[in-house]
């Protein structure tokens, strides 16, 4: 996947904000989200130049990235497949919807397409247990699905 979103532009962005937190007590937690906002990711590049600038261990910075589920390493695609393995959806069906969407758009859970598309994440729970099995693209919330549902729902963000 092409790094396009680093781009000097970016990091000027980034610096701003390093400048504007870095006197503030416990600055790392508000320049990570700003930076998640600027770049859509906080890749090892990004890492360094705020580890550099707020003078604080790499290591630490990638512990705080890697230990939130918010923060992501790699940017995300343009859908946002989410399907839930939460025990409701996980007996009705829902590893074979996984594998059904893999099949179908070429990405693996935790993955983002090569063309920057697709992004799926296996979620654990989203709170539609009734609906169960249950698939989500961006806001767009799909229930009660069967295998056969699933190339005409891809079909609706493919084009």
């Amino acid at each position: 996947m092409a790094k396009d979103f680093l781009t000097e532009e970016n990091f000027a962005k980034l610096d701003r904000v390093i400048e504007a937190h870095k006197d503030m007590q416990g600055p790392l937690m508000p320049i990570l989200h700003e930076a998640q906002h600027i770049f859509g990711a906080i890749p090892m590049e990004v890492q360094k130049v705020i580890s550099e600038k707020l003078h604080v261990p790499l290591a630490e910075i990638y512990g705080v990235v890697t230990f939130y589920s918010q923060f992501t390493l790699e940017p995300k695609g343009e859908y946002l497949i989410g399907i839930c393995l939460g025990t409701a959806c996980y007996v009705r069906g829902a590893q074979s919807i996984i594998d059904k969407v893999v099949e179908l758009t070429g990405v693996t859970v935790g993955k983002t397409s090569a063309d920057g598309k697709f992004s799926l994440e296996a979620t654990r729970c989203i709170g539609a247990c009734g609906l169960a099995p249950v698939l989500t693209v961006n806001e767009d919330v799909y229930g009660r699905l069967v295998l056969e549902d699933i190339p005409g729902i891809m079909a609706k963000y493919q084009g």
